[in-house]
């Protein structure tokens, strides 16, 4: 039986030496489209005499010697052998989508990915296969390796560490759920500066082996609270699940693994703390940072919106929009950032089942970049159309392996979906505020695009879209307009949460100048700003929730296409919402003093971050009013888009 990871750490002694034996460059490619080169190297000297890899992915030299000079060190992820999820994409572990989802992340910030001889944990494959018909008989992962005469978890990582020394990684950040690796790592002598969770890559199949790691080895995994008494066998739950909603439904989890809207909420909030103590650093990297990225996929958040037949959610609007406004509290960046990435799984969720099968292969939250502005050129070609242009804004687009991208085709407007890796990124996102969306700007130049993976944008946005036909959630059928302006308003919102929040707690103990209060909350002037403040952000809220309330009407209705009216009432409680929201934090940093305005205190970034939202199209009050009014008067919207 595999030591406890305390007992791990201290029996280990430091590995012996091990040496480079070769190194090649493979280019690498997946189904979704991702490519990366890796550089091979195989070693000479290992412990237990295997035939484990090394790819070296990024600028992994970069980080190397940026640890050598106090940094973090590489990104590393120990990763163990799996022929059935790694090759045939078994749904019974989640081998395969983290060995994806490594690569990438690897790829971006730099360092090692050690593919690890030792199938099974340890016992081998036919013994892996022998465990699973068990686990069929109701025994759990562990007990199932027992049964078999096995230790639990019989790895060892010596090996990994001689790789890993020979590299020269004394120092590095682990990737990975798993405390045992971190433990025996740190047990080998070498220092793990940051372990970073991986996503959480749930299904049907998977959600009882899952609970088993989280529950018997400590694995840092967020899953239902009941996923432990998910019954069955792996394979039956599966199969009972697929083809309940039709089309695009392999691996969806059953109902239990659905979270409630509080529980959603919950999770939202839990992040909170994180994403202010981060926030500094999300400006700083122009970016979300890795240890944000992996909260927000151990919370699931972006399954929010996925359907239930790819394993998804399938959650509704009131949800989503909740959840924004939560993470606004904590980071506008990040809820910016999140929020516009879960709405582009439902965007993805449209789209007819060819091009849904090639980006739900690896999970149910594929993570794309969206922008039409403005729209690129499309020409017709065989199998396809060719497209170019340089695109402004795209959201999401630092974390995302999909780009949308719209490119006009005539008179039709065409929205057209690419690999990431297939267009250039350009860094422009220089910004007094929201600096950590990292919304950069993408370019092509006579890209392919296979017909399948084009759409017209008009029959992707209507209620009738092709994922309509696949899917029974019922936020599917929501005309896409509805969503697009919903995260700036919920994002200012938030803002001016948290800003209200600090006020109070910095007139509750701030001392001003040349007064004869102990407190400024002793001023009746600060009375009277603290209590228009508190009003302001109330009627922000207000107007917010009327807008969703008149989105939610309108898509119970059915059909669900908003009236002229409803377009208008809910376009201008939004802006009005935002307006709100924009006021409230002005009245509050003029009222909070001059330190407030060093780069040190959130209450500048907060101010900063909502500048730049009010420039946003929901929230830009002029043209909102006035094509609200025409709306409302029932006189007919000059502005289709709108």
């Amino acid at each position: 039986m595999t030591l406890a990871p305390e007992s791990t750490a201290t029996t280990k002694a430091a590995a012996p030496s091990a040496a480079v034996r070769s190194r090649v460059l493979v280019p690498l490619r997946f189904p979704d489209g991702f490519e990366a080169v890796a550089e091979v190297l195989t070693f000479s000297g290992l412990a237990d005499g295997k035939e484990h890899l090394l790819l070296a992915l990024g600028e992994w030299e970069q980080a190397l010697h940026g640890a050598a000079h106090g940094g973090a060190g590489p990104l590393v992820r120990l990763h163990s052998e799996c022929l059935t999820g790694d090759v045939f994409g078994s749904q019974r572990c989640d081998c395969g989508p983290q060995l994806r989802e490594a690569l990438e992340r690897i790829a971006a910030e730099g360092g090692f990915l050690l593919y690890l001889r030792q199938e099974g944990r340890g016992i081998g494959l036919y013994s892996k296969l022998d465990a699973y018909a068990l686990q069929d008989d109701g025994l759990d992962t562990y007990a199932a390796n027992l049964a078999l005469g096995h230790g639990e978890d019989e790895r060892d990582y010596t090996a990994a560490a001689q790789m890993l020394e020979a590299m020269g990684a004394g120092t590095l950040r682990l990737l990975s759920n798993n405390p045992d690796k971190a433990a025996q790592l740190t047990g080998l002598g070498l220092e793990i500066s940051g372990q970073i969770a991986t996503g959480v890559h749930a299904s049907a199949a998977n959600l009882r082996y899952l609970a088993a790691k989280r529950d018997h080895t400590g694995h840092t995994l967020v899953l239902p609270s009941d996923a432990g008494s998910v019954a069955g066998a792996p394979g039956a739950a599966a199969g009972a699940t697929a083809g309940a909603t039709g089309g695009a439904s392999a691996g969806a989890p059953g109902a239990t693994a659905v979270p409630t809207h509080d529980d959603m909420l919950t999770r939202a909030q839990e992040l909170v703390a994180g994403l202010r103590e981060r926030a500094a650093e999300t400006e700083e990297l122009r970016r979300i940072p890795d240890a944000t990225m992996a909260e927000l996929h151990a919370a699931e958040v972006f399954h929010m919106l996925s359907p239930k037949g790819v394993g998804g959610f399938g959650m509704g609007l009131e949800t989503y929009v909740e959840v924004v406004r939560r993470l606004a509290r904590g980071c506008a960046s990040t809820a910016w950032s999140a929020g516009h990435l879960i709405e582009h799984v439902w965007m993805l969720a449209r789209w007819p089942q060819e091009a849904q099968d090639e980006v739900f292969a690896n999970g149910p939250a594929p993570l794309a970049a969206a922008t039409g502005a403005p729209p690129g050129l499309a020409r017709k070609v065989p199998g396809g159309y060719s497209i170019s242009g340089r695109w402004t804004f795209a959201s999401g687009v630092m974390h995302a392996q999909w780009a949308l991208l719209a490119a006009q085709h005539g008179d039709v407007r065409l929205q057209c979906l690419v690999p990431l890796a297939d267009v250039e990124l350009l860094d422009v996102w220089q910004t007094a505020g929201l600096r950590g969306t990292g919304s950069n700007d993408i370019q092509a130049a006579d890209l392919f695009v296979p017909e399948h993976r084009t759409l017209d944008w008009e029959l992707l946005g209507a209620e009738d879209n092709p994922g309509s036909l696949l899917h029974a959630d019922p936020l599917i059928h929501t005309p896409m307009g509805a969503l697009l302006n919903m995260v700036a308003p919920a994002a200012a919102l938030g803002s001016a949460e948290y800003a209200l929040d600090l006020f109070r707690e910095l007139i509750m103990v701030r001392k001003v100048k040349h007064t004869v209060e102990n407190r400024q909350a002793d001023s009746p002037l600060a009375q009277v700003r603290y209590a228009h403040a508190f009003g302001l952000v109330a009627t922000a809220r207000l107007h917010w929730q009327e807008a969703v309330r008149v989105v939610s009407a309108a898509h119970a209705r059915g059909p669900s296409t908003m009236t002229e009216p409803d377009r208008g009432q809910y376009r201008l409680s939004l802006a009005l919402s935002g307006e709100a929201s924009a006021e409230a934090v002005r009245l509050i940093l003029l009222g909070s003093g001059g330190s407030v305005h060093r780069l040190s205190h959130p209450l500048q970034r907060i101010q900063r971050d909502v500048n730049v939202l009010m420039n946003h199209a929901a929230l830009t009050r002029d043209p909102v009013l006035e094509q609200a009014g025409r709306g409302l008067l029932g006189l007919g919207f000059t502005v289709p888009s709108f």
